[in-house]
């Protein structure tokens, strides 16, 4: 495989480098003869059997994987997307990249349809698409979980072992390149306002800088499950089954004992009529925020206080785009390297809802979409996108009483939806967030600011966008809203009347089920998630495996 030469903001080194090629390291371990299974090429039922059974392959499930299979355990992974590899994403098209690699074919949304919601949906899980921001849980988050919703064992000294092997295992470490234009943009409007801001650790290694992360890494500098930990369990006697989706768990009293999956067929849109059965001692149930809590609902799992499902939560985001005279091809270099959170803790964990600010990578099916306008305006904003910044703010939801809360339902098929209400208290922080972007573009030397509502026109002053902001009105479908991150559904508390599992992820009711991946948090949690998620199903992984040999 050999790459198409970068842009032009890549040292002679990184650009010389292009021209050699870089080895597929999924399909040499495949070659080497990996078990893996592709339920879209079953020519009849099959049956698997296994020690402990993973239901995805993201952060929670790999990470799990790797420490069982690594514990002797035999390990089965199970994968509703496809399997795609570094040489699959080297043409870096948009086109051909989000429908096979995102949730619903990068059309997941709220149930009233006002919300994106960007998961992703192969393995590795969306440790494979994500833009490789890390941040570890903030203490905040760990304190209000052990006061608020009896959370025990993982305060700020207990988890930091566990963050820190995370780190060392994935390359996590505060960018070292200098931020691309995109991201500049936070630090020189946050030093001429005076406001905090830093660098954004990355879990990368020998990074070239391309900004294609969303598409997947076709360097495999990316330290994704699919390039880690998933290896790392096939080489250890793993099997990994695609294109399969858990359509239930098979329970007997107060133990699963067994899971009923369907192949999908290639493009992973409908089931192809295979049945493949799955038996094990143990399961791991790892689908994420909201595929976790959809295969409990489809179980008819006992769930005596009605909790699966419930306070599912999404970083709430909007957005702020901004020109400026100079070139800053947002589509190129690292996606997300610098962040400001100014006004994450200002108020308290339970106060005014807060949010992170960070940018998001413009390439240029994703910005015509998060940008949508029509007519002479639309071809407008496109022709200037090498001269966008586009900033973002993540809402901290679940700390307050009146915060937006989802619930995860499933549709007449029993597919999930998430159904996301906003509230005063939410679109309150959303009005501050633009108000705050819109700020830092105009300080940092941006020419016209817009405030990504369907209602705001572009702006050529902070008075004037201050102004269009504080009169625009707060609706769906007026704002655009979207979300990357999605945590809870499951949420873990030793009192079982509050949480699906306990603080070890073990399922209340279900002797033989654990939890492992982003929707045990008890709220949001304020920060890009996949750390927290490595950290904490590192401990928990850990454990099981100390328990599962006793």
């Amino acid at each position: 495989m050999r790459l198409p030469r970068p842009a032009d903001h890549l040292t002679t080194t990184q650009q010389e480098s292009t021209d050699m090629p870089v080895p597929d390291i999924f399909r040499q371990g495949m070659a080497r003869g990996w078990k893996t299974h592709d339920g879209s090429a079953l020519e009849q039922d099959l049956t698997l059997e296994a020690d402990v059974a993973i239901i995805g392959s993201g952060a929670g499930g790999g990470t799990t994987a790797e420490i069982l299979s690594a514990a002797g355990f035999k390990v089965l992974i199970i994968e509703e997307g496809p399997l795609r590899t570094s040489d699959d994403f080297a043409p870096l098209r948009e086109n051909q990249s989000y429908p096979a690699l995102y949730q619903e074919g990068l059309g997941r949304m709220s149930k009233n349809g006002a919300i994106t919601i960007l998961q992703g949906r192969a393995v590795g899980g969306t440790t494979t698409v994500n833009w490789t921001s890390s941040f570890r849980t903030p203490a905040p988050t760990l304190k209000h979980w052990a006061d608020v919703h009896g959370v025990t064992g993982h305060d700020v000294d207990s988890m930091a072992p566990w963050f820190a092997k995370m780190e060392e295992r994935l390359g996590v470490a505060k960018w070292a390149i200098p931020a691309n234009p995109n991201n500049q943009v936070i630090a020189d409007g946050c030093e001429s306002l005076g406001w905090k801001h830093d660098i954004i650790p990355r879990n990368v290694k020998g990074c070239w800088n391309l900004g294609y992360c969303g598409l997947g890494c076709p360097t495999n500098a990316k330290q994704s499950m699919l390039v880690t930990t998933i290896p790392a369990t096939l080489d250890n006697n793993g099997e990994l089954l695609y294109l399969a989706r858990v359509n239930r768990l098979l329970i007997d009293g107060s133990r699963v004992t067994g899971l009923e999956c369907v192949g999908m067929d290639e493009r992973c849109v409908a089931p192809n009529g295979r049945k493949i059965t799955v038996r094990a001692k143990h399961y791991v149930l790892s689908g994420g925020g909201i595929n976790s809590p959809a295969v409990l609902l489809r179980s008819n799992a006992p769930d005596p206080h009605q909790l699966a499902g419930k306070r599912t939560f999404l970083h709430i985001t909007n957005f702020s785009a901004a020109r400026f005279e100079q070139q800053l091809n947002p589509f190129s270099g690292a996606p997300q390297s610098v962040y400001s959170d100014h006004f994450q803790w200002h108020d308290g964990a339970a106060g005014e809802m807060s949010y992170k600010i960070e940018v998001a990578p413009m390439q240029p099916m994703f910005a015509s979409t998060v940008l949508a306008d029509v007519g002479q305006r639309a071809a407008e904003t496109m022709a200037s996108l090498p001269n966008i910044n586009f900033m973002l703010a993540l809402g901290r939801d679940g700390f307050h009483e009146q915060s937006s809360i989802g619930s995860v339902e499933l549709r007449s098929d029993g597919t999930p939806v998430l159904d996301y209400q906003m509230t005063d208290y939410s679109w309150d922080g959303i009005r501050r967030a633009w108000l705050s972007m819109a700020e830092i573009q105009f300080a940092a030397g941006a020419k016209q600011v817009w405030t990504v509502h369907a209602d705001a026109p572009w702006t050529s002053s902070w008075k004037e966008a201050q102004a269009t902001i504080n009169n625009l009105p707060l609706e769906l479908y007026r704002a655009r809203l979207g979300s990357a991150h999605v945590m809870g559904g499951c949420a873990m508390s030793e009192d079982a009347s509050m949480g699906v599992t306990d603080s070890l992820g073990r399922h209340h009711q279900l002797e033989n089920l654990s939890i492992h991946d982003g929707s045990l948090f008890p709220t949001s949690i304020g920060a890009n998630p996949q750390l927290s998620i490595y950290g904490l199903t590192a401990k928990l992984a850990t454990q099981l495996a100390e328990r599962l040999k006793a």
